[in-house]
C-alpha cells in the first residue's frame, strides 16, 4: 500500500465514518430518552434516499402514500385513546400533525416533483414527507409500552423493522437508486483529489452535529429531552410530558436518518434493505459510546468507518466481519468497567 492509496482510502472511511457518527448520536439520543435500541434507524437512511432518488427522477415516491396510511393510524389511535380517557384536547393537534399534514403533502406532491424541480427542493420535499414517519411510529409501536423493559422495547424495535423493511419493498420495489451529488468537482490535497460531495457530507454533518448541541444546551425543549434522559420519573414530576419526549426524540432520530441517507444516495447504491447494514454500523459506533457518550460516539464512528474502508482493502470479503467482529472487545471491556443495575420500576 502507498501513499496515495492510504489516502484514498482514509478519504472514503471518514466520508462513511461522518454518516455512521449521524445514526450513532441519533441512536444515543433515542435510547438515553425512551431506553429504545432503534434499529429501524436504518430504515430511514433508505426512506430518505430512495423518496429522493424517486423525485430526481420525475416520480412520486411511495413515501406519500405510506405517510397518508400511517397518518390515519395514528390519527385512529389517538381517537381511541381520548374516547378512553374522555379527554378530547389532544385531537385538534393530532389531526393537524396525522392528516392535514399527509393530505396536504399528498396533494401537493404532483405539482412538486418533476425532472426540472431544483435538487434543494427534492431534499426539502423529501425531508417533509419523511420525518413525519418518526413521531408517528412512536405513537403506533412505542408510546403504549412506553414504561415496558428495555427487553420489551428491543423486541417491538425488531418487529418494526421488519415492518418498515417489508413496507419498503412494498413502496418502492427491490430496484436500487443513486442521487446526483449535492456539489460537483474535485479539490486536490497534496497527491489526491478529494470531491466536493466528500466536503458536502463532512460540512453537513459538522453543521448537524453543532444544531443538535446548541439545541440541547440553548433551547427548552432540548433541556426537557436532558432531562428526560437523565431521569424520567423525575422529568415527569416537573411537569415535562415523556410522550412530548418520545415523540420529539423519535422525530430528530427520523431527520437525522433520512438527511443521512440522501448524503451517501450520491456515492452509493440504495435499495430498500440498504439502510439495516449502514444503521447497523452507526449502532456499533454508539457501543463504542456505551449508548451515552455522544463525543465518543462521534469518534468511534470514524475509527468504524476507517477501520472499514481499510478492511476492504486487505480483506474485501471480511470487512463486515471486521466491523461487527469490534463489538466484541468494546462489550468485554465495558462489562468489567460497569456496575450492573435493574432497569428503573
Amino acid at each position: 500500500m502507498d501513499s496515495t492509496i492510504f489516502l484514498i482510502l482514509l478519504q472514503d472511511g471518514v466520508l462513511n465514518g461522518a454518516v455512521y457518527a449521524l445514526l450513532g448520536l441519533a441512536l444515543v439520543l433515542v435510547f438515553a430518552v425512551t431506553r429504545v435500541i432503534f434499529i429501524p434507524q436504518g430504515e430511514f437512511v433508505a426512506y430518505g434516499a430512495l423518496t429522493l432518488a424517486f423525485m430526481v427522477n420525475g416520480q412520486i415516491p411511495g413515501t406519500v402514500a405510506m405517510l397518508l396510511i400511517a397518518g390515519v393510524v395514528t390519527f385512529l389511535m389517538q381517537l381511541l385513546s381520548a374516547a378512553r380517557n374522555k379527554d378530547w384536547s389532544t385531537l385538534p393537534r393530532a389531526a393537524l400533525g396525522s392528516l392535514v399534514l399527509p393530505i396536504a403533502l399528498y396533494l401537493l406532491a404532483p405539482y412538486v416533483i418533476s425532472e426540472t424541480t431544483p435538487l434543494w427542493l427534492n431534499v426539502v420535499f423529501a425531508l417533509a414527507l419523511v420525518i413525519p414517519l418518526g413521531p408517528m411510529i412512536y405513537r403506533i409501536a412505542y408510546q403504549p409500552v412506553a414504561e415496558a423493559s428495555v427487553l420489551v422495547l428491543l423486541i417491538i424495535s425488531v418487529a418494526v423493522h421488519f415492518a418498515m423493511l417489508g413496507l419498503g419493498l412494498v413502496f418502492f420495489g427491490a430496484e436500487g437508486w443513486r442521487t446526483p451529488a449535492f456539489l460537483e468537482g474535485e479539490v486536490s490535497m497534496g497527491v489526491i483529489s478529494w470531491s466536493a460531495q466528500t466536503f458536502f457530507v463532512l460540512g453537513t454533518a459538522a453543521v448537524l452535529i453543532i444544531a443538535l448541541w446548541l439545541f440541547f444546551g440553548k433551547t427548552l425543549y432540548g433541556r426537557a429531552l436532558r432531562a428526560t434522559a437523565v431521569n424520567r420519573r423525575g422529568a415527569r414530576l416537573m411537569g415535562i410530558s415523556t410522550n412530548m419526549s418520545g415523540s420529539l426524540t423519535f422525530t430528530l432520530a427520523a431527520a437525522i436518518g433520512a438527511l443521512s441517507g440522501m448524503l451517501i444516495a450520491p456515492v452509493t447504491t440504495i435499495y430498500y434493505d440498504t439502510g439495516f447494514l449502514i444503521g447497523l454500523k452507526g449502532f456499533v459506533a454508539a457501543i463504542i459510546g456505551g449508548l451515552v457518550s455522544y463525543p465518543v460516539t462521534a469518534v468511534g464512528a470514524l475509527f468504524v468507518g476507517i477501520l472499514e474502508a481499510f478492511s476492504s482493502f486487505w480483506a474485501s470479503a471480511y470487512k463486515e466481519v471486521i466491523v461487527f467482529t469490534l463489538i466484541i472487545p468494546v462489550l468485554l471491556w465495558r462489562s468489567f468497567g460497569t456496575h450492573h443495575h435493574d432497569d428503573e420500576d
